[in-house]
């Protein structure tokens, strides 16, 4: 018997060994960073802001791999699937950990147990904007024409079961509007189709409607932030128009799969916080109208406990279906 704890004592110590080795001897091949949305949208800008200088925080590259579709299920369900080795990783949106799993019950992973939190990179607001051919430019406006031809117009979102699906139907249950939602494989095919006047609405990230709001071809109508952004001065929060409950930002975090060595989830944290103290890449964070968080592994697994229970609470009490 007591032999038998000795094998087993020493093999434990083995294995710890071996962990740590593999660990302090992480990177030694390139990272591949799933984008679970199409290029072009709020969660492929800020991977690709921090993919450069986190490769070379680490000594070896981060390749962005976009594979959307289904609303982040598609890239998300990959991404539990990758080997715990910390090689392949992928970034986590309020979409992919809280709005679609609390919606969509066979995403293939519980964005809880299938993943381990690294950092919460960034915080992010959300808008309403419309194209600038539509008759209704402001909150109040919008409502009203809504309400006034119910059905009769569309809005644009990443995906089925994403924030700006949620939220929207959300800002539809408070509001009493009805207009019909036209889900995209991300935000970048969406604002795509509304730049060009095919759908009126979008329900979008700042940073990837910003450069448009700012070209003049969308007007903001309303956003979810704590107070007007400074590059959006005349644009009223939800809270301001009486709608705090959709007053939420989204994050844009890191992930690895379950089983993934606290060694490795550390290293990467301490890289990702490094990199985003650099005055250079905070400040093109912060011009896409998102803000830098930079937190613990532990403190992003609650931030994501606690979203989605937000989320579940949405989807029940508005009765909110994939149909």
């Amino acid at each position: 018997m007591q032999r038998r704890h000795v094998i087993a004592l020493a093999a434990a110590v083995a294995s710890l060994t071996a962990g740590t080795a593999f660990a302090q001897a992480y990177p030694n091949k390139p990272i591949r960073l799933i984008v679970p949305f199409a290029a072009g949208g709020t969660t492929d800008i800020i991977a690709r802001v921090i993919s450069e200088p986190l490769g070379k925080a680490l000594g070896q590259p981060v390749v962005v791999d976009n594979k959307g579709g289904a609303g982040g299920v598609i890239g998300a369900q990959e991404a539990a699937r990758a080997a715990p080795d910390g090689y392949t990783i992928s970034m986590a949106t309020v979409s992919t950990t809280a709005a679609n799993p609390a919606i969509n019950p066979k995403t293939g992973y519980d964005p809880v147990a299938d993943f381990v939190p690294i950092i919460n990179i960034a915080a992010t607001p959300n808008l309403i904007a419309v194209h600038p051919s539509f008759a209704a430019k402001d909150h109040k406006a919008l409502v009203e024409l809504l309400k006034s031809q119910p059905g009769k117009f569309s809005y644009a979102s990443s995906g089925t079961g994403g924030i700006g699906h949620l939220q929207t139907e959300l800002w539809k249950s408070l509001t009493g509007v009805f207009v019909t939602h036209i889900p995209y494989r991300g935000a970048g095919p969406a604002l795509n189709d509304v730049v060009a006047g095919q759908v009126p609405i979008i329900f979008d990230n700042v940073p990837s409607s910003l450069p448009f709001i700012k070209s003049g071809k969308l007007v903001p109508v309303v956003v979810a932030a704590p107070e007007r952004l400074k590059d959006l001065p005349n644009t009223p929060t939800f809270k301001e128009v009486g709608l705090e409950p959709v007053n939420r930002m989204a994050y844009y975090g890191l992930l690895a799969s379950k089983g993934t060595p606290k060694e490795i989830v550390d290293r990467l944290n301490a890289a990702t916080r490094k990199v985003l103290e650099d005055p250079a890449v905070k400040k093109r964070i912060e011009d896409t109208g998102s803000f830098v968080i930079a937190n613990t592994p532990e403190q992003f697994a609650q931030q994501i406990k606690d979203e989605l229970a937000v989320y579940k609470q949405v989807v029940t009490k508005q009765k909110l279906t994939l149909q």
